[in-house]
């Protein structure tokens, strides 16, 4: 993924588990697990997300992210 400063992911679930891999860029990500997560994540950081988690992502810098999700998400392909 290909993010530019000011993209936001508003808090959303879904059934994929998702994992990801910061390349470049800032982003925050909020999982609002018990306790939850408040994270600002920079290039080298990873993270995993359990699938039907409530999650939001802010892009502070714009970079770059490997996001990878199981099963895979039909509506990105």
């Amino acid at each position: 993924m290909n993010y530019v400063k000011g993209n936001y992911a508003t808090t959303h679930h879904h059934p994929h588990e998702q994992c990801g891999y910061v390349i470049s860029g800032q982003y925050r990500l909020i999982v609002e697990t018990e306790p939850r997560i408040d994270v600002i994540l920079t290039a080298g950081d990873s993270y995993a997300i359990p699938g039907n988690t409530p999650h939001s992502f802010e892009v502070l810098e714009g970079g770059e992210v490997v996001d990878v999700f199981t099963p895979q998400r039909e509506d990105y392909l």
